[in-house]
């Protein structure tokens, strides 16, 4: 009997070790991922679904990525970064202006003709972050992704060709710093979630709106208004985003899932997050296209125009980071050289 013992307390031994030699029995993990867009928008589609999946294709299966969109799991956008930090959730993706002021510098690249292309300037804006915020601004967050979508634009009910057009007219800003910039051009500039601009636009509470061609087509942009105002080189503005894990439950992950997580992280994931968004803008400005819509497309010479116009902005935006105690001017010629630099490499 006491062979017998022996000899099955052998087996079992022999088959948790090769269990655990085989990965059957290894550690597996769920992750919650929520954000505020409707499954079938562009984000989820095209960039967070095919991170996830590579994810779990690539752990084998022993990290599964649960996906709640449109804010499903409960809350507003701007918690969403809380739920994060309180491990509500284990990963969110979301604005970064949508907890304005928590993440100051990540506003330099959302001012005004910043941007050159969503490639250069996600990649600009990785290296930004990697080199001096993963340990100030956003140390207490484990940062997966950082980009921009594809140029900000103007869409109108009346034509916008002069900064001065834009006088006595209602606009959704896209960002704060566009919201100071429509200001000072006698512009009102109206506070509203992305959902809500296609109500506004028909109901006449806005007269436009600021957004990148890509979101035009779920809020059906080219069918309430007809008037698109483009510019040659930088773009009127860009949002930042993120791609945010709570830092406990990355940190205790097993060191080969750790991995998996950091393979696909960083600035390649970046740059092809931003690339992605971008990409998705010539479809739907073909749909204004088709439907015979004005499209305005001011060529560098007018474009220098509104750059002129948007430099109270600039004074302004120093002025706050200054008594933030954050070189407002430095952080804005450094990120100007990094978007140059990757420019180069990134062309569009």
């Amino acid at each position: 009997m006491t062979t017998r013992r022996t000899l099955l307390g052998v087996m079992g031994g022999a088959a948790i070790a090769l269990a655990g030699a085989t990965g059957a029995w290894a550690q597996e993990v769920t992750l919650k991922l929520h954000q505020f867009l409707p499954p079938q928008a562009n984000v989820p589609k095209l960039v967070l679904d095919v991170w996830a999946d590579k994810i779990e294709e690539q752990s084998e299966g022993r990290i599964k990525i649960d996906r709640y969109a449109s804010m499903s799991l409960g809350g507003t956008p701007p918690q969403l970064m809380d739920q994060a930090l309180d491990g509500v959730v284990d990963i969110v993706w979301t604005v970064v202006g949508y907890t304005p002021g928590r993440y100051p510098s990540t506003e330099v690249f959302e001012l005004p003709f910043m941007m050159t292309n969503a490639r250069a300037t996600s990649a600009a804006y990785w290296e930004l972050f990697d080199t001096k915020l993963k340990d100030t601004e956003f140390k207490d967050l484990h940062i997966l992704g950082t980009w921009v979508h594809g140029p900000g634009l103007l869409h109108t009910n009346e034509p916008v060709k002069k900064p001065s057009d834009l006088a006595g007219m209602k606009i959704r800003g896209g960002s704060n710093s566009i919201n100071m910039l429509l200001t000072e051009l006698g512009a009102t500039p109206v506070g509203m979630p992305v959902p809500a601009v296609s109500e506004g636009l028909s109901k006449g509470v806005i007269d436009g709106t600021t957004i990148p061609w890509e979101v035009t087509t779920s809020l059906k942009v080219a069918e309430l208004v007809h008037n698109h105002t483009e510019f040659e080189g930088k773009a009127l503005y860009v949002l930042t985003f993120v791609l945010a894990m709570n830092k406990q439950k990355y940190e205790s992950l097993p060191e080969d899932l750790q991995k998996v997580i950091d393979d696909n992280s960083g600035m390649e994931f970046s740059v092809f997050a931003g690339g992605t968004q971008a990409d998705a803008d010539a479809p739907a400005r073909q749909v204004a296209v088709d439907l015979g819509n004005n499209i305005i497309t001011l060529n560098e010479e007018q474009t220098q125009e509104w750059i002129d116009a948007s430099q109270p902005v600039y004074d302004q935006w120093v002025e706050s980071m200054d008594a933030k105690g954050i070189d407002g001017k430095a952080l804005i010629e450094e990120a100007r050289g990094l978007i140059a630099k990757y420019t180069e490499q990134y062309p569009e």
